[in-house]
């Protein structure tokens, strides 16, 4: 490695020291710092990268992995099968609301239906390595809605398994068989990882075991980019992959495992964030900021009745629907890898800045509405006059923070 990459890195990387501690002392999620400071060191940025933006896009890529694979050892592959049938109605609704506003908006920008699927892709998913860090940064890990958000994330996740190689197909115009069998072969792998976790995460807790929390940590840290890799090139989300090792360890091992990849997993999140702004050219963005912010302020408020209703399904109190809602609302990686694919497969240059400008703001926007969701929310409870005070026969409303009826889904 060059002296240049080293300065470089070391510049980077001690400079989300000092954001992250500034973060923490104003009290807010280092996030929109990080994301802010990739904007200032890319292209058209105050002081562009020269050298080692290769090694940081690798260390981004791992540092999605490893937070979905955080996220994965909170839960067990049980657990994630139980949540994922009661939320497969709010996974439907989430789908409507949310894939719907950006497939409009092209068609009415005339980018063409092509085009279209690709903006609802953009507009659909969540970012899960933005959320599963807000749910980590804001001590939500515990909380009685995270599963709820969790099941969320990986029905988008699973419906993302299939719309990637759909559009893919889409965009290179191949024929109906070759389309065919690149849906039906990203459809078996996500059946086989599947299986593994159900049914032999015993096994691959033996094989993984170790006394001494180094083997350990090479071993899991090992077998995740294994998994995650070979799922990327079966077309199937990497992420997917990361966070299906996590549900298959259970017990001690992901006790352990957890607490020695947190410190890893922490530096590589912060690297993923730097890299999502590097990807932004600050200079493209005022031509297509308006109708960015509009669909953003569109999607923002769909994410939240997703989550505030996927929530209320639950029986959740109204202060976890409300988190449920706001840890929705970032987008992140998988939007931009869909404006990626579209860009370089013809589709009208528009979407790529417009696609930039969208994610970055709610990059930002999502987690200082999080962060903001439970201070608002108590002071509108406060600010509410007494039922005796109110016409009608209004029944009384909880607490933001009393939830109801209590929720039979253990936690990892």
């Amino acid at each position: 490695m060059h002296g240049a990459t080293l300065l470089e890195l070391g510049g980077v990387i001690l400079g989300l020291g000092f954001l992250g501690m500034l973060a923490s002392r104003v009290g807010i999620s280092p996030i929109p710092l990080y994301l802010l400071a990739g904007l200032a060191f890319g292209a058209g940025g105050i002081l562009p990268l020269a050298t080692s933006e290769e090694f940081i896009e690798i260390g981004a890529e791992i540092g999605v992995i490893l937070l979905l694979l955080s996220l994965g050892l909170e839960y067990t592959a049980s657990e994630l099968v139980t949540n994922l049938r009661r939320q497969a109605p709010a996974g439907v609704v989430d789908l409507v609301l949310n894939f719907t506003p950006g497939f409009g908006l092209a068609l009415l920008l005339g980018w063409g239906p092509v085009t279209a699927v690709a903006m609802g892709g953009v507009t659909y998913a969540t970012s899960s390595g933005i959320t599963a860090k807000l749910l980590g940064d804001l001590g939500w890990i515990g909380n009685r809605e995270t599963p709820v958000v969790l099941s969320l994330l990986v029905l988008e996740d699973l419906a993302m398994a299939l719309y990637l190689p759909i559009l893919t197909v889409l965009l290179a115009d191949v024929g109906l068989l070759d389309g065919s069998v690149t849906v039906a072969l990203a459809v078996a792998t996500l059946g086989v990882v599947f299986l593994i976790a159900l049914r032999f995460g015993g096994l691959v807790e033996r094989i993984v075991a170790a006394r001494d929390d180094e083997v350990l940590l090479l071993k899991v840290f090992g077998l995740t980019l294994l998994v995650a890799g070979l799922a990327q090139q079966l077309r199937v989300s990497a992420a997917v992959g990361a966070f299906l090792v996590g549900i298959t360890l259970s017990g001690t091992v992901a006790h352990t495992a957890a607490e020695l990849l947190r410190p890893l997993r922490d530096l590589f999140a912060a690297v993923f964030f730097v890299f999502f702004g590097l990807q932004t050219d600050p200079a493209a963005l005022p031509a297509v900021i308006l109708p960015a912010l509009a669909l953003a302020l569109v999607t923002a408020i769909t994410k939240i009745a997703t989550g505030y209703w996927a929530a209320r399904r639950a029986r959740i109190g109204p202060m976890g629907r409300a988190r449920a809602g706001t840890a929705l609302v970032p987008r992140g990686e998988f939007n931009i890898v869909i404006a990626g694919l579209a860009v370089a497969a013809g589709a009208t240059p528009e979407l790529g800045t417009t696609a930039a400008a969208y994610v970055l703001s709610l990059a930002v926007l999502g987690p200082l509405a999080a962060r903001a969701v439970e201070p608002l929310l108590r002071w509108w409870m406060r600010r509410r006059p007494p039922v005796s005070q109110r016409s009608g026969t209004e029944p009384a409303i909880p607490r933001p923070d009393q939830d109801q009826a209590p929720d039979s889904t253990p936690t990892g």
